[in-house]
């Protein structure tokens, strides 16, 4: 059971936006790691990636409800959440939680994805996923990037750290 967060870094996407949101250097001492983002991206495509220590080839399933509709998915990229996009309602932002437990461990990580994002108007979509990363190699880096285009102004990244009991 987590009982201490702790802000390892943030990220505010400034004006002109950002193609990609980087977390280095991670430091091992933490147990777990949870990535939250509210992000926007300049297009139509909803979809985020993550990497990990620069890969961002993983295994996944998902349930996915997309307008009400529940589907079943299976991926082999790095699925980071949604993100509102260019034809949403304006200033909304699309909104995630990434949880990697053991990521300082030499074992292969698993990861879950919570993310929602919405028009203000009868449009949502909304992701559970339990992802795969096929590697033992300690994660000391994140990446973060939409599918296409950049991440809008104002678009917020926070990585925390996690100590359990």
């Amino acid at each position: 059971m987590a009982n201490t967060y702790t802000l390892i870094s943030s990220n505010t996407v400034g004006s002109g936006g950002s193609a990609l949101v980087t977390f280095s250097s991670i430091p091992a001492i933490y147990t777990d790691l949870m990535l939250r983002h509210s992000a926007r991206t300049d297009t139509t495509d909803a979809r985020i990636k993550i990497g990990l220590n620069a890969n961002i080839n993983f295994s996944w399933s998902s349930l996915y409800n997309f307008d009400g509709s529940a589907i079943s998915q299976t991926g082999s990229y790095g699925y980071g959440g949604v993100a509102s996009t260019s034809d949403f309602t304006g200033s909304t932002f699309g909104n995630t939680d990434i949880y990697i437990p053991n990521y300082g461990v030499t074992v292969e990580h698993s990861f879950s994805v919570d993310s929602v994002n919405e028009t203000n108007s009868s449009s949502i979509d909304q992701i559970l996923l339990a992802g795969f990363r096929n590697n033992t190699d300690p994660i000391t880096t994140i990446d973060v990037f939409p599918f296409t285009g950049n991440f809008v102004q104002y678009s917020t990244f926070y990585l925390y750290g996690i100590k359990s009991s």
